[in-house]
């Protein structure tokens, strides 16, 4: 067991008598196709070694009871009165009002949780937050749901009392991942293919800006909305039901006008990631990392630029990477406005890259930034 679980489990037993199970609920990265989950496109995410450790027990009684170490805050709730609430209490609460609303009953437990993954930088800690309360629960209380279904529980869990219209890669990443692989997984219906990620003699490397971003201030919900007008637009030409059905960028072009210039440039981005993440499996399944990275950088520009979710921090950091022959490729990860890059490092590079970036960046934004070299994980674990 390591540190943290072993700090948890410490934890719980100095609040609560139960001897309690314990869990590790992964964050993830994605190497490529961000924002399509939600646009009926194709992702490539894989579980990491940074998440969420929880330990939980039935209690005996109605009671809820929840401690976050990470924030040090406690809340009590029972059963019969699970609720709307604020900040991390949203995620737990609503994970439990789904199991409500299908008909699972459930039984008053203690849990204690926190982790290594940073909040707001990108690597989904509120999907690793939802899987492992998810899963624990399914545990507990033997309700023999699978980890798609939990997958699925959980991204409903967040579009209702968070209010965040995610897409389902984060979660699905979170409870199907597998250690040394990473996911192709198609969103429209969920069918998914693993595959080794072989980066011999190359580190995947995250830099968090440290600009905190939180996806419930309405802007990423924003462009889900835009995606939604301009294929709606779309449709009206009845070839096209999906964004997957445009074959090509000029297809896009009668459709301009009626869209407008912000609706067409969201759409214009959508199609181009959904092919670029088709390029990229082919890239990583021939090891051709040089190829992939040069994606990953097309897709930093169309973030930045036609979809509008970058800021300048991110976009320092990506220009950073681009002029180091190290780095094979970079591009901010995750809903954007902030959190992390991910940067394709050859492996003897990554100490002084570590140390450039960091010295260079504090000089520029006064603010220090985190590197973490990352590995692959499984999804969610009972340890």
């Amino acid at each position: 067991m390591n540190i943290l679980a072993s700090a948890i489990q410490k934890i719980y037993k100095e609040r609560f008598t139960e001897d309690p199970s314990l869990f590790f609920s992964p964050g993830r990265i994605n190497i490529i196709g961000e924002h399509i989950d939600y646009n009926d496109g194709f992702v490539m995410p894989a579980a990491i070694n940074k998440g969420i450790y929880y330990a939980i027990a039935l209690n005996g009684s109605n009671d809820i009871q929840f401690y976050a170490t990470d924030v040090d805050e406690y809340y009590h709730t029972t059963v019969a009165t699970i609720h709307k609430e604020s900040s991390w209490k949203n995620y737990v609460l609503s994970v439990l009002n789904q199991f409500q609303k299908i008909g699972i009953e459930l039984k008053g437990f203690n849990c204690v949780f926190g982790g290594d993954i940073p909040i707001g930088s990108g690597l989904s800690s509120s999907a690793a937050v939802e899987g492992g309360l998810a899963f624990a629960v399914n545990e507990l209380l033997q309700a023999g749901l699978s980890r798609k279904d939990l997958a699925l529980l959980c991204q409903r869990a967040e579009h209702d009392y968070p209010g965040v219209k995610c897409g389902i890669m984060d979660q699905f990443a979170n409870m199907m991942g597998k250690k040394g692989e990473v996911i192709l997984l198609d969103c429209r219906s969920l069918e998914h293919h693993y595959f080794p990620i072989q980066l011999d003699g190359w580190e995947i490397v995250l830099v968090n800006t440290k600009v905190h971003h939180s996806l419930a201030g309405g802007e990423y919900n924003k462009r889900r909305k835009n995606c939604e007008e301009g294929l709606k637009i779309l449709q009206t030409n009845t070839s096209i039901q999906s964004f997957r059905d445009v074959k090509d960028i000029h297809e896009l072009l009668p459709f301009k006008t009626a869209m407008g210039e912000e609706v067409y440039q969201r759409c214009l981005f959508v199609v181009e990631e959904i092919k670029r993440t088709q390029s990229a499996s082919a890239c990583l399944q021939q090891n051709d990392i040089l190829g992939l990275g040069k994606l990953m950088y097309a897709t930093h520009v169309g973030l930045s630029e036609l979809y509008d979710v970058s800021c300048k921090e991110l976009d320092w950091l990506v220009d950073y990477a681009q002029q180091n022959k190290a780095i094979a490729g970079a591009r901010m990860m995750g809903g954007g406005f902030g959190g992390c890059t991910i940067n394709i490092i050859q492996k003897e590079a990554v100490a002084e890259f570590t140390h450039a970036v960091s010295t260079d960046y504090l000089e520029k934004f006064g603010r220090q930034p985190e590197v973490y070299v990352v590995e692959t994980s499984d999804g969610v674990t009972a340890l």
